[in-house]
C-alpha cells in the first residue's frame, strides 16, 4: 500500500509506502506502475542509479535541459536531505524548492517531476540513495545549479564539514544558467 501527498509545489510528490517487519525482517514493495499511475505518477523509468556517500556529502543540483529527467528517488541506507527546485518558468513556484527528510526508518520517496534540479546532503555515513530516471543520462546535456545559490536560498541542515565535488562547486547560479521555458 502506498500514501501520495502533494507537497507546496504540487507536482513534486512525498511517497509513503508501508514496510512490513517480522523476526526474519522486513519486507516492502519499493514499485508498483498501476499504484503510481492511480496517484499522477505516470512516466516510464527507464534508468537505475545509485550512490553511496559519506555524511555531509552534498550532491546537486543536477538537472538535464534538453533530455529532461523525472526522478523517483529514496535512500536505501542511511538519512539524506533531499532538495528539488522548480526551474520552470511559466510555473507559479519558478525559483521555489522543496526539502525532505529520506531514510531507512522512514522510507518515503520523493517524485520529482522533469524541470527541476535535483540534489541530496547526506546526514549519516554511508548513505545508500537510489533513484529512477524516466529518461537516459546525457553527458553532454549534463546541467547543474550551485547548492548555495542566493536566488533559491536553500536552507541545508548542518552545513559543518561539508564535501562537494570540484564539479558541484563550481555550478553556476541561477541567473548563468538554462532553465526550462515552460
Amino acid at each position: 500500500m502506498i500514501k501520495v501527498e502533494s507537497l507546496k509545489i504540487p507536482e513534486v510528490k512525498l511517497i509513503k509506502t508501508e514496510t512490513f517487519f517480522d523476526s526474519r525482517g522486513l519486507f516492502k514493495q519499493n514499485y508498483h506502475l498501476d499504484e503510481y499511475k492511480k496517484n499522477g505518477i505516470k512516466n516510464e523509468f527507464v534508468q537505475d542509479n545509485f550512490s553511496i556517500s559519506k555524511k555531509n556529502v552534498l550532491r546537486g543540483l543536477h538537472y538535464q535541459v534538453n533530455y529532461p529527467q523525472a526522478k523517483l528517488v529514496q535512500v536505501i541506507k542511511g538519512e539524506a536531505f533531499d532538495v528539488a527546485v522548480d526551474l520552470r518558468e511559466k510555473s507559479p513556484t519558478f525559483k521555489k524548492w522543496i526539502g525532505v527528510i529520506l531514510s531507512e526508518t522512514n522510507g518515503y520517496q520523493l517524485y520529482i517531476p522533469r524541470g527541476f534540479a535535483h540534489g541530496f546532503l547526506a546526514l549519516k555515513s554511508n548513505t545508500q540513495f537510489s533513484y529512477k530516471c524516466d529518461n537516459l543520462f546525457d553527458d553532454k546535456d549534463n546541467s547543474g545549479l550551485r547548492w548555495n545559490d542566493p536566488d533559491i536560498n536553500i536552507k541545508w541542515p548542518h552545513l559543518s564539514n561539508l564535501k562537494i565535488s570540484e564539479k558541484d562547486k563550481f555550478l553556476p547560479f541561477l541567473k548563468n544558467t538554462k532553465t526550462f521555458l515552460y
